[in-house]
């Protein structure tokens, strides 16, 4: 895939502000990745200094950038939400393939959409706010044509906002180690900007 030229990586919606995720935000990915109701299904909650230990793989970007993690903040606060990615889906393993994040391409495997948010963010919206506009992304500035998500078949929640978003479910399939994850696609020409 081409398209690996200048791209402004950070992103707005109407209340948020989406920013590569640096070094600074292990606030925000302990904050996620320790608590067990943001991570019940994703995974097991990991330690924090389990999250420190891993920083060095959450900052890492492909493509040009256009691949990898953002911080999610509130514009008006500034309060750090959460995260979302556009990162390959793992199959085999329940661990993203960070060595894949090649600045000159793009990974060999599907482009996964994903967020987690804090407790006190559920509810408001922000879930479909973050998930379109990283689609737009994803079909205005990328060479991506066709954009996946994973849920547990549980997380009705989240299935809704892929739904919203345009992502259509087609099954189950393996990813992350699993042989039941409820798989979403959106291919580019199905994409409508809202």
């Amino acid at each position: 895939m081409s398209c690996l030229g200048p791209v402004t990586l950070d992103l707005e919606t109407e209340r948020l502000r989406l920013t590569p995720f640096s070094l600074q935000d292990v606030d925000i990915a302990k904050s996620l990745l320790c608590d067990p109701a943001v991570m019940h299904f994703v995974s097991e909650p990991m330690s924090p200094d389990a999250v420190e230990d891993h920083m060095h793989n959450y900052v890492k970007r492909g493509a040009g950038g256009r691949v990898g993690i953002w911080c999610v903040n509130r514009k008006d606060t500034g309060q750090k939400l959460g995260d979302c990615v556009l990162l390959p889906v793992p199959i085999e393993t329940d661990e993203y393939d960070w060595d894949s994040l090649k600045s000159t391409a793009y990974p060999n495997a599907p482009i996964e959409v994903g967020y987690l948010l804090i407790a006190e963010a559920w509810g408001r919206g922000y879930a479909t706010e973050i998930c379109r506009r990283m689609l737009q992304f994803a079909f205005e500035e990328t060479a991506l044509s066709q954009v996946v998500a994973t849920t547990d078949p549980g997380h009705t929640r989240s299935q809704r906002v892929l739904s919203k978003c345009g992502l259509r479910f087609v099954g189950q399939r393996k990813a992350y180690g699993s042989e039941t994850v409820d798989w979403f696609e959106i291919n580019k020409a199905d994409w409508q900007p809202k």
